[in-house]
């Protein structure tokens, strides 16, 4: 090689070099900078960043000194396990969305299920469990409710026994047409009907502001009810920031004045290039 090209490669790759640290040390800065006060327990539903590997995720999620990660099964459980992350929702008892405990003729998978999952959630160190109610299809609302409660009663005593909260979720009808448990009030009487401190709503926010709206009051009047909830931004499903209609710092500063302990989970689709910066400003917004 001549000597004046070797001095010219050798300088482009003298600034790539110096790029790439100058690169790590603003990242490295940039985490630094991102602090939480942790008063709300950050989680993060995963599905919404699946363009990330799980494993890079949790690595990212230790990074940021988030602790938790929702809706996980036993199959990631050891991950989770190997980087120290929290699963504060659990699933893989379910059918479907659309089959759920409204429906008798689902009760015999669904008991077997839960059954089996219940200890197994208990043994690796986990509380919250979730359940759907199921679609309608035709089904009067009130018939779907005993039929809920008449499935979920079969596995309560187990869910008693070993510690875990059965968390049902609810959803709106523009994203999910014909599920049954759409409004706070049918799943606040399912959970009267049951009765039991170890059945919870999985309270997603985006779901009922779109359904029922009137958020922050219904948390003050019903948190008892609460065990969970979810964020997005409305309409969209997109970041919770100042582009959409919901002010998520007025509704941590409402769901702590309950007293809650539990997690609120990010489950907005990012839109912004940056996801993982779309990320620490969910974390941020809601770190009240």
């Amino acid at each position: 090689m001549k000597r004046r090209k070797f001095i010219g490669t050798a300088a482009t790759a003298s600034v790539g070099l110096l790029s790439c640290k100058n690169a790590n040390a603003l990242d490295t800065k940039k985490n630094k900078e991102f602090t939480l006060k942790n008063n709300i327990n950050h989680s993060v539903c995963h599905w919404c960043f699946n363009s990330i590997p799980l494993e890079d995720f949790l690595k990212k999620l230790n990074e940021l000194g988030v602790k938790s990660i929702d809706l996980m099964g036993p199959d990631e459980w050891p991950l989770l396990k190997k980087y120290g992350i929290h699963s504060s929702m659990c699933n893989g008892a379910e059918i479907s969305l659309t089959e759920g405990f409204n429906d008798p003729k689902y009760h015999e998978t669904l008991i077997k299920n839960y059954t089996e999952m219940i200890p197994k959630v208990a043994a690796a160190g986990y509380t919250n469990l979730i359940c759907f109610s199921g679609n309608r299809r035709g089904m009067d609302d009130k018939i779907g409710l005993q039929n809920c409660v008449k499935g979920l009663k079969q596995i309560m005593p187990l869910a008693e026994k070993h510690g875990v909260v059965i968390q049902m979720e609810l959803f709106n009808q523009q994203n999910h047409p014909d599920y049954m448990a759409d409004t706070s009030a049918w799943g606040i009487e399912l959970c009267k009907q049951l009765g039991s401190d170890n059945f919870k709503l999985l309270f997603d926010i985006y779901h009922m502001q779109i359904q029922e709206g009137d958020i922050i009051k219904s948390i003050q009047d019903n948190h008892k009810y609460f065990g969970h909830y979810h964020t997005a931004g409305v309409p969209g499903r997109h970041e919770i920031d100042e582009n959409q209609e919901l002010y998520y710092p007025a509704i941590m500063r409402a769901i702590l004045a309950t007293g809650y302990k539990g997690y609120v989970a990010q489950e907005f689709i990012p839109e912004r290039e940056d996801i993982i910066d779309s990320l620490k400003q969910g974390f941020t917004i809601c770190d009240v």
